[in-house]
């Protein structure tokens, strides 16, 4: 009897169609899996232990999970956390007694970080009794969202974005594929700079570049000679906006903003007006006005000190305007902001106060300071002898402050800019002067 070939089955994604089945297809993450790497000796020895795969999504982790599965000649159950539960997990080890030898079975939990610390804690029992070795894959920063007994007994592997590069030869395999699954006598072509497109357009992430390169193939329909022809405004059509890595939760979101405020900080309008961008694309408008005004007031300061009343004048335009039109007096915030002298002397001041408090015994405010009506019978000085700066000239006259026990404490440095200096010869020039002259 001759057997028949299977058939592709072209109902799956062209992503899982096309998945590789050893670590020589897997694209990108050579750090890692390169000749000689701790992942790649891992994988190929076949002694899987606990991991954690850290990374954005489609640059291979359940692909990764799915070889060391086959290579170590175990089973793979697969459970997803967004949706899964406790129960979930007993089921899989319950189910798995049968099937268990000395090796165990491999649990790929993806998404761990939707777990709640009692259901990561449950995991505990199985994977130290042997019962699951566990591969947990996530979007976010496992130190963060991991609890730590499961970082403990785990090795973290991070998966980086894949590049341009990386990604071409992949899509090349899937047109390919693609072209053997045609079962018509259609031509399939593909026009110069499509695949280069895809790839630019997917944020690093393959599936979304297959998937792509799918649409483009499926829904273009045939010339009048049979022929499919995919050009860049097909390929413009299916991926319509880059595909964009942001979560207003995640490690993204505060790498983003963290970039806006030290391009902002670094005086670089360009670099600052391309990571507004990158926030507005995220539709993120709250975080950049809350940012906007954090850095008027924490590094321009008071080297231009109506800054921040222009910020919040512009700030209050984005959100009564919502977007796109928000992008305007936003733009204006930041290369004011960019543009404009810098001073954190303030932001200073304040921190070297807030260490004191905290850290030491500042003592007592000084009696002539505090809110006293009378004298009590103990107290030794009578009288509050608050001097009032109003009544001397210039508004000022000596008298202390600070408590006793850092009376020579010194918070506030003034910062070089014009501003800053100015008021610091102006009080120079008050304070110097001789008691009599004041």
């Amino acid at each position: 009897m001759t057997s028949i070939p299977s058939m592709p089955d072209i109902n799956k994604p062209l992503a899982d169609r096309i998945r590789p089945t050893t670590l020589d297809e897997v694209v990108g993450q050579q750090h890692i899996l390169g000749k000689g790497k701790i992942l790649r000796n891992i994988i190929e020895s076949g002694n899987i232990p606990n991991m954690i795969f850290y990374g954005l999504s489609g640059t291979g982790k359940t692909t990764v999970a799915n070889i060391a599965a086959e290579v170590s000649h175990r089973p793979l159950y697969k459970l997803n956390a967004t949706n899964a539960s406790v129960s979930d997990i007993k089921a899989i080890v319950k189910e798995s007694q049968g099937l268990l030898g000395e090796n165990g079975v491999l649990l790929y939990l993806d998404e761990i970080q939707n777990f709640n610390k009692k259901q990561q804690q449950s995991l505990l029992e199985y994977t130290e009794n042997g019962r699951i070795t566990l591969i947990a894959s996530t979007t976010e920063n496992p130190y963060f969202y991991v609890y730590n007994a499961i970082l403990s007994r785990s090795t973290v592997f991070e998966f980086k974005a894949l590049n341009t590069r990386d990604i071409i030869p992949a899509l090349e395999r899937g047109l390919s594929i693609l072209r053997e699954e045609s079962f018509t006598k259609t031509t399939l072509t593909v026009d110069d700079g499509v695949l280069l497109h895809l790839a630019e357009k997917s944020g690093g992430d393959l599936r979304k570049a297959l998937n792509s390169l799918e649409l483009a193939v499926n829904y273009t329909p045939p010339d009048k000679d049979g022929n499919v022809i995919i050009t860049i405004e097909t390929a413009e059509g299916c991926t319509q906006r880059k595909a964009f890595v942001y979560d207003n939760k995640g490690d993204s979101h505060y790498d983003i903003l963290s970039a806006f405020q030290k391009s902002i900080r670094g005086s670089d309008p360009d670099a600052a007006i391309h990571y507004l961008a990158r926030l507005i694309a995220a539709d993120d408008l709250p975080s950049i006005c809350r940012r906007l005004l954090v850095i008027a007031a924490e590094d321009v300061g008071l080297a231009y000190p109506t800054a921040i009343t222009i910020v919040k004048s512009c700030v209050d335009s984005a959100l009564m305007l919502g977007f796109p039109e928000a992008r305007i007096p936003l733009a204006q915030a930041v290369v004011l902001l960019a543009t404009a002298p810098k001073s954190n002397a303030s932001y200073m001041a304040i921190n070297k106060a807030l260490y004191d408090i905290e850290h030491m015994d500042t003592g007592e405010i000084p009696r002539q300071l505090q809110n006293t009506h009378y004298d009590g019978e103990g107290d030794v000085v009578k009288g509050q002898h608050y001097l009032y700066p109003h009544d001397f000239p210039n508004h000022y006259t000596r008298q202390q402050y600070l408590p006793d026990k850092i009376k020579n404490k010194i918070y506030y440095i003034p910062g070089e800019n014009k501003n800053e200096q100015l008021a610091k010869a102006y009080w120079e020039k008050i304070k110097n002067q001789k008691p009599d002259q004041t």
